[in-house]
C-alpha cells in the first residue's frame, strides 16, 4: 500500500473512534470509518509480473485505453496511447521501459475531465522521458483529471529506472498518456483494460527504434 493510504486511513479511523467515544453513539463514527476503508482500498499497491522480453513497452498505469492516435510533435510524428484511470483503478504509476530518466517537466494547468482529449495538453501534468540503452525513447504523462488534485513523481532526472518500476501516482480520477516512436507496433486497442507494469502496450524492433519524443 502507498504511504498515503496509511496516513488518510489511520487518521480517519482515529477520528471515527474518537467521535464514538466522545458522543457515546457509534453512528457518529460510520462516515469517517467508511472513508478510512475507502482510502485504504484506493491506495492499494499490488505486486505485478513485469514482462522481460526485449522491445516491449508496458502500461504506466491501470485503466482503460481511450485513444490510440498518431500525433505531430516537434520531433516528428509519434503514436499516442491514452489511458483513463477511474477512481476504482490502482493509481500507482510505473515506468513503461527500462532506461535513464532524461527529462522531467511539471506543467500547471486546468482540471478538465480526463476523458476530454483537450486534457492531454491543458490539464495539470507531469511529463517524463525515459531513454533505454538500445536507443528507444518513451515519454509518458501523468495528467490530472476532474477530481485529481495532486500528482506525485519520485525519481529525479539522471536516475536509471527498471521497466515496470514504481515512479509515483495521481490522486483520484486521472489519465496517463504514452508517446511512442511512430514505428512501434501497438498491442492494445480502444476499450481494452490494462494494468500498470504488466500489460504490454506496444513492441518495437530495437534495430529500427529511435528517440526524440517531445
Amino acid at each position: 500500500m502507498v504511504r498515503d493510504g496509511y496516513i488518510y486511513g489511520v487518521s480517519l479511523l482515529a477520528v471515527g473512534f474518537a467521535l464514538a467515544w466522545a458522543t457515546g453513539n457509534l453512528a457518529w463514527s460510520v462516515a469517517p470509518l467508511l472513508l478510512a476503508v475507502f482510502f485504504l482500498w484506493f491506495f492499494r499497491d499490488p505486486e505485478r509480473t513485469i514482462p522481460s522480453e526485449a522491445g516491449l513497452i508496458v502500461s504506466p498505469g491501470d485503466g482503460v485505453v481511450t485513444e490510440t492516435a498518431v500525433i505531430a510533435t516537434p520531433a516528428g510524428p509519434r503514436q499516442r496511447i491514452s489511458i483513463f484511470l477511474s477512481v476504482f483503478n490502482v493509481h500507482v504509476n510505473r515506468s513503461p521501459i527500462a532506461g535513464v530518466l532524461t527529462a522531467v517537466r511539471y506543467q500547471r494547468g486546468q482540471y478538465l475531465n480526463a476523458m476530454n482529449p483537450a486534457s492531454a495538453d491543458r490539464n495539470e501534468q507531469n511529463i517524463a522521458t525515459v531513454r533505454g540503452e538500445d536507443g528507444l525513447e518513451v515519454t509518458f504523462k501523468q495528467i490530472a483529471g476532474l477530481l485529481a488534485r495532486r500528482i506525485v513523481f519520485n525519481p529525479r532526472e539522471g536516475e536509471t529506472l527498471a521497466r515496470g518500476q514504481r515512479v509515483g501516482l495521481i490522486k483520484f480520477g486521472s489519465r496517463v498518456d504514452v508517446l511512442l516512436p511512430a514505428e512501434a507496433q501497438l498491442r492494445v486497442s480502444v476499450g481494452q483494460k490494462v494494468k500498470g507494469g504488466s500489460s504490454v502496450l506496444a513492441s518495437i524492433s530495437l534495430e529500427n527504434s529511435h528517440g526524440g519524443l517531445a
